[in-house]
């Protein structure tokens, strides 16, 4: 299997094409922070098969298109080719390119709505991206959330398109909830949560991202799983919507945070894993207090809780451990925001000895 591995990173390098499905499967991955085409391409797999299963073949050909778009829209724009290589201009775009037929109706127009919102990611994320480099953290899937809160929110301007998010805009307090108990018939929904983190509802597709993870990272598949039956277990205790907990709406930014706070941003350990577990329990609270502010507007918070706690939970600086990635893991976003920073530090210093 390294041997594969390795014949195929030097056929990504010496044929663009093949560099190109190369950057593209990574990005893929990317989106659950892993750098391995064998990864994405079995989550493209997992998303294949539950967008049929739910009847939305269109949802898993928006999400191609986003990123083959968001790709070659990254190559175009000449950005970084090692950040290209990873696939970090993929994902979002990814993303992008999911929600647009998850959440509007299907027309001829609504895919090039997807293309110009897919392109538009890739420039939302060199921007953002230029902001969070300050503070040593990357964007994340903000510019993902980003683009597509704006694209749904012009959509009900637009005639020619009808927003199906399934959420009646409604001012805090009118709505009821439903609640929720605990059977076994929740672990359907633990896997539910990770395969959210897609927008896609199948228990089928989380297990195989779960098997995605495991690939390159034991550890990012592990905290993947306490992300889901954290956040899962928090939210019924709570007393959160039963109907949104069965489809796992409440555990897919809590999954996400849990791989970056538990197995990228640190060494995984007992103190990384308390510090990963209060995180999961703060993802959920944003999300909720996110989930109040924005339907009012008819817009769904996406995984704008995971960048908002994620943020949060690295801003003070804290580390648990020598090594800050881990070892199966160290080609993430995080990890290339952070060389790129520590390049011009050097390049910086280099000069002003020069200068000296």
């Amino acid at each position: 299997m390294a041997d594969i591995g390795r014949g195929w990173h030097r056929l990504a390098d010496r044929n663009p094409a093949v560099g190109f499905v190369d950057a593209s499967l990574r990005g893929a991955a990317q989106v659950v922070l892993q750098n391995n085409p064998l990864s994405g391409l079995l989550i493209l797999i997992a998303l294949a098969w539950g967008a049929f299963e739910n009847g939305t073949p269109r949802v898993f050909g928006g999400g191609v298109l986003g990123l083959v778009v968001g790709t070659a829209t990254a190559l175009a724009l000449r950005v970084d080719m090692s950040s290209w290589r990873k696939g970090l201009f993929g994902f979002s775009p990814l993303l992008t390119g999911l929600a647009v037929p998850t959440f509007l109706d299907q027309r001829p127009l609504m895919w090039l709505y997807l293309v110009l919102g897919a392109i538009g990611t890739v420039v939302v994320t060199l921007a953002l991206n230029a902001v969070f480099k300050r503070w040593n953290l990357t964007a994340y899937t903000f510019p993902f959330v980003l683009t597509t809160w704006f694209l749904l929110m012009a959509a009900y301007q637009f005639d020619r398109f009808t927003v199906l998010t399934k959420l009646t805009p409604k001012f805090p307090g009118e709505g009821s909830l439903t609640g929720g108990t605990f059977d076994w018939g929740l672990i359907p929904v633990f896997f539910k949560g990770v395969s959210q983190v897609y927008l896609i509802e199948s228990w089928v597709t989380g297990l195989l991202i779960l098997v995605a993870l495991l690939i390159n990272s034991r550890w990012s598949a592990l905290f993947a799983v306490i992300g889901a039956v954290g956040a899962t277990l928090l939210a019924l205790w709570f007393g959160a919507d039963g109907a949104s907990l069965d489809k796992g709406l409440f555990a897919f930014n809590a999954v996400l945070t849990a791989i970056v706070v538990g197995a990228v941003a640190h060494r995984p350990g007992a103190l990384v894993t308390v510090y990963t577990l209060f995180g999961i329990a703060l993802t959920l609270f944003v999300q909720m207090a996110l989930t109040t502010m924005l339907t009012p507007l008819g817009i769904p918070v996406l995984t704008g809780p995971f960048n908002i706690a994620t943020w949060l939970l690295l801003l003070p600086d804290r580390h648990f451990a020598p090594v800050p990635n881990h070892e199966r893991v160290r080609d993430t976003v995080m990890h290339t925001v952070r060389d790129s920073v520590h390049l011009r530090e050097k390049e910086g210093n280099r000069v002003r000895s020069e200068r000296g």
